[in-house]
């Protein structure tokens, strides 16, 4: 059976667990599971701490995980990053007391606080700064203001939290982190289908279908507006002059073309879900 590693919990969890449902696999009932067969699948899941799926499957011991690319790379696991599932988006930032640091440079031989101690020092070595790495598992922002740290490293959407303990960012990127598809090697027996139906989710999860009526002289232009991934199906209708047009659509422009389309000529426009595909 292919062995896959599931994180068991927090912001990746609730998302890989959905996908696999998308996906048509069998997902545990109960928190407490840790293991979840399915034989229809003749797959087995594992269900694991975020942070030690990249060590599970970079050893061999599990065959394919769900994991975020930052701790991936925070693992220094020999695990390979196959593909990016578009959820558990992260930004990975530096922050200090306000006013005291504006560049990269301005932390050496500071204590930089840190959940991502390997991940951050790569960082900080790869661009030649030499700063004290403080470890800490959680709360990282209120490390400057308890003593522990000069500046911190760490996870940032809006960076109120930031703000709130008097902290600012500042400096590059570190890292721009997702949830991703990770293999122990390539080659792997099963491995492409479930690859295939996790895209299919992806795919319906950007996509819908989109249908209408258009006069047959403005096919062209219509084609312009949708598309699709290779070409619209196009077919003709009783009222001669006139064909049903079908596309699939991003589903963040769907409102901005179905107005296109209107004033285009189209009529009848409809939008439906996609539930599951294979492109």
């Amino acid at each position: 059976m292919l062995r896959i590693a599931v994180p068991n919990k927090g912001t990746l969890s609730e998302t890989a667990v959905q996908m696999l449902h998308e996906s048509g696999y069998a997902t545990r009932r109960d928190s407490k599971e840790l293991i979840v067969a399915d034989t229809r699948n003749d797959v087995e899941f594992f269900y694991l701490r975020p942070r030690d799926i990249a060590t599970y499957v970079g050893s061999g011991a599990l065959d394919i995980g769900i994991t975020g690319r930052d701790l991936l790379l925070d693992s220094h696991s020999p695990a390979l990053e196959v593909e990016a599932l578009d959820f558990g988006g992260s930004t990975f930032r530096f922050a200090g007391p306000a006013g005291r640091f504006s560049d990269l440079k301005d932390l050496e031989g500071v204590r930089v606080a840190t959940s991502y101690d390997t991940l951050v020092g790569d960082f900080l070595e790869r661009h030649g700064v030499n700063a004290t790495l403080v470890r800490l598992d959680g709360a990282v922002e209120s490390a400057v203001r308890l003593g522990v740290a000069d500046a911190v490293a760490d996870v940032v959407s809006t960076g109120t939290t930031l703000r709130n303990q008097g902290l600012e960012i500042f400096g590059p990127v570190i890292l721009e982190s997702t949830g991703v598809l990770i293999a122990a090697r390539d080659g792997i027996p099963g491995f492409s289908t479930f690859q295939r139906r996790l895209q299919g989710v992806m795919v319906a999860r950007r996509y819908v279908l989109m249908d209408y009526d258009l006069p047959a002289e403005l096919l062209e232009k219509a084609t312009a507006v949708t598309p699709g991934l290779e070409s619209p199906t196009v077919s003709p209708l009783a009222d001669t002059g006139w064909l049903a047009v079908r596309a699939m659509v991003p589903r963040s422009d769907t409102n901005q073309v179905m107005d296109e389309l209107y004033e285009l000529g189209a009529r009848a426009i409809l939008v439906s879900p996609i539930h599951a595909a294979r492109i």
